[in-house]
């Protein structure tokens, strides 16, 4: 990745990092100097007064007076990025227009650049909301979710090394209290002949849906390319009776 640019390019030899004049003389590094682009291997024309519309944005620091500019071998200047969601970036700059398709991965983009009035723009729309907003809300009140997710794919592929499938339990631990019992929920398993690789998640202080929660184990693990099923295992209660767990399988089918 570059950060910087030229508004013109110098007579002679143009070399990949090329540091723009400190004290530009009249006429040059203007608001409406033309720069060309290319943007992951696809050629935008466009103004600096563009690319530097949100002075606070990743992308008009890389259109600095005192930046570097990457330069391709016909001498435009070059952003190691995908040129497909570049087009809808550059259309918000130059008319506003919020982009309608492809939103998470314009999202993505945005978001590298740093242009943050269409950060939000995207954000609170349907698609952004759900995943990035309100799921990720969701998900910060489960200690833990990402490192037990990991622990979940290592344990069912060390399984399914010589298997077709291979299995692994989540026992949803709601509160403190519960958690004191959890050690009698993996004896009754042993004891049962049901033991197998079990991933604890909890407690947690906020009030969950635990169908939710499978809801989004479910998606995060297909997400990496796993083809995995849940379903609800059983309800464990306790000796006392006090509380009861639930039980839940993961399956993953390898070939």
């Amino acid at each position: 990745m570059w950060q910087g640019c030229a508004v013109e390019r110098p007579a002679g030899r143009m070399t990949s990092q090329t540091p723009l004049p400190q004290s530009p003389r009249p006429g040059r590094l203007t608001m409406s100097t033309v720069v060309e682009l290319n943007v992951g291997g696809e050629f935008h024309t466009t103004t600096l007064g563009t690319l530097r519309k949100f002075p606070g944005s990743k992308l008009a620091e890389m259109f600095s007076s005192s930046a570097k500019a990457s330069m391709d071998a016909e001498g435009r200047f070059f952003i190691d990025r995908p040129s497909t969601y570049f087009r809808p970036i550059l259309d918000y700059l130059r008319t506003g227009q919020v982009p309608t398709q492809h939103i998470p991965e314009v999202y993505r983009e945005a978001q590298f650049y740093e242009i943050k009035p269409l950060v939000k723009l995207l954000e609170d729309m349907p698609q952004i909301f759900g995943e990035q907003v309100s799921r990720k809300q969701f998900l910060l009140q489960v200690p833990g979710y990402g490192e037990n997710l990991e622990l979940m794919v290592r344990l069912a592929r060390a399984e399914g090394i010589t298997a077709r499938k291979s299995s692994v339990l989540v026992c949803l631990v709601e509160t403190e209290e519960q958690d004191a019992y959890y050690s009698e929920v993996l004896c009754f398993l042993q004891d049962k002949k049901m033991f197998k690789s079990v991933v604890k998640f909890g407690p947690w202080k906020a009030v969950l849906d635990n169908s939710d929660l499978m809801h989004c184990l479910e998606m995060d693990i297909k997400a990496q390319g796993y083809k995995v099923f849940s379903k609800f295992y059983l309800t464990y209660p306790t000796k006392r009776n006090e509380f009861h767990f639930n039980i839940y399988s993961f399956t993953f089918t390898w070939w």
